[in-house]
């Protein structure tokens, strides 16, 4: 009996020595991170993550998605099947299980998580997949470059990517399980070569973020580069978030940017799971254009451009061209309204056609303000033309403000979820490193 007890008093301490252990245990990484690339063989420019999305013959199946900041649930390039067993997917294609038009996930994505479209027709439970008497459940979509809407099918899906500490990329990989939706091959046709998807990382309890557990923390942090041939960088998760110098910079060490991150609160907006933020006005030399009415500035990654309603774009244009008397003009080039001659920017930051700063302040209190440089604001368009890269939305735009892709290049932006804020960095450029200087080699650190 002694020994029997003394046997329970060893396994119970082995058990809670075990449970301890794995309490204790930190895992080596602190976020995923996947590589952004910049398309400019669309009507717009536009960026995509690749995702590992298969294990088939022994190595993962990659598929690109567009970045969408806006997309309440995930859509790809993929087939719905019942019965998904060895041998029964076709070469080269994605199979995927579907979500029965009976579960839960079904209504909550239509009523509550669709497409905002009012060119979309409702859906019905009629569709069922061969050799099955369940209905499957179609939910619209909306193609970000046309703007026209297509069915597509819930499904339950997988998609596998790298983890980091920050600096390094791990060969560890993570896994996410979201519940996406599958169209055809030919809903692709208006995005850019090999662009098969649309990845979602809005708010929407249906994006990507949702679906990423313990330890990472629903943080998203964007790099978008400035061409199309070296990656910028995203990560999920806190940080750090190192970049190296640039190459003729080779003294300086490798750069947490979070420490040149400014932070003001996120906004939210009805009917939408996008991220805003709160601009009460844009100043360029002195002159600040006041924003009427609803201060809420929408952040996007679809739109290339700052697009303005009219009545602030008006204000705007005249400031910067008033800013900028004497530097030598150019007829305007669509969609721009206000354009240069290329001598202007070949006479460099130092010369007297430097371009003024254009901040945009913000509403927390503080006097915060996010400042937009030349690299930035101004963009050549042809051989011998450069443009204000701000653009007319209309007199009935639904936002003032929509801040576009040409303004976050090589900026640093932290989308913090949990504590509902925004950080940026303004213009890498000025700190010696870009969008482009992570390192993207892979280690056995995790």
């Amino acid at each position: 009996m002694h020994f029997l007890l003394h046997l329970i008093v060893i396994i119970l301490a082995f058990i809670s020595y075990e449970h301890e252990a794995i309490a204790q245990y930190v895992p080596p990484y602190t976020s995923i991170v996947v590589p952004i690339t910049k398309h400019i063989d669309a009507t717009k420019t536009l960026y995509s993550v690749q995702i590992m999305t298969a294990y088939v013959n022994s190595q993962y199946l990659r598929a690109n998605f567009l970045i969408d900041i806006d997309a309440p649930f995930i859509w790809h390039d993929c087939i719905l099947q019942w019965n998904i067993y060895p041998g029964s997917c076709p070469a080269n294609t994605l199979c995927t299980s579907p979500v029965s038009c009976e579960e839960y996930q079904c209504t909550d994505v239509r009523t509550t998580f669709s497409y905002d479209e009012p060119s979309c027709p409702p859906v019905t439970n009629g569709s069922t997949l061969p050799g099955w008497g369940y209905c499957t459940c179609p939910v619209n979509v909306v193609d970000p470059v046309t703007e026209s809407c297509t069915q597509a099918l819930l499904n339950y899906d997988e998609f596998t990517v790298n983890t980091s500490n920050g600096r390094n990329v791990f060969s560890g990989l993570y896994g996410a399980y979201p519940n996406a939706a599958c169209v055809s091959s030919s809903s692709f046709g208006s995005f850019p070569e090999n662009v098969t998807g649309v990845m979602a990382f809005s708010s929407s309890p249906y994006a990507l973020p949702a679906y990423l557990s313990q330890p990472l923390k629903k943080t998203l942090a964007i790099c978008l580069p400035s061409n199309s041939s070296t990656p910028g960088v995203l990560f999920v998760g806190t940080g750090p978030y190192y970049l190296l110098p640039n190459p003729s910079n080779p003294p300086n060490p490798d750069v947490d940017v979070r420490s040149l991150l400014s932070y003001t609160p996120l906004l939210t907006h009805p009917n939408s799971f996008g991220y805003f933020i709160g601009v009460d006005s844009i100043v360029i030399k002195q002159k600040s254009i006041n924003i009427p009415g609803n201060f809420s500035t929408k952040l996007s990654t679809l739109d290339p451009y700052t697009t303005l309603r009219t009545d602030v774009y008006t204000r705007v244009i005249q400031a910067f061209s008033i800013a900028t008397i004497g530097f030598p003009r150019a007829p305007p080039v669509a969609p721009f309204g206000l354009c240069y001659t290329r001598t202007v920017l070949a006479s460099g930051p130092d010369s007297k056609f430097s371009f003024p700063d254009i901040d945009f302040n913000l509403v927390d209190g503080d006097g915060m303000k996010w400042t937009v440089y030349a690299a930035n604001s101004v963009k050549q368009v042809t051989e011998d033309v450069a443009c204000l890269a701000f653009v007319d939305g209309g007199g009935t735009a639904e936002y003032a403000v929509v801040i576009g892709t040409y303004q976050f290049e090589d900026n640093f932006v932290v989308f913090d979820l949990e504590n509902s804020s925004f950080g940026f960095s303004s213009s890498l450029l000025k700190e010696q490193t870009s969008c482009s200087n992570f390192n993207f080699t892979v280690t056995d650190g995790n």
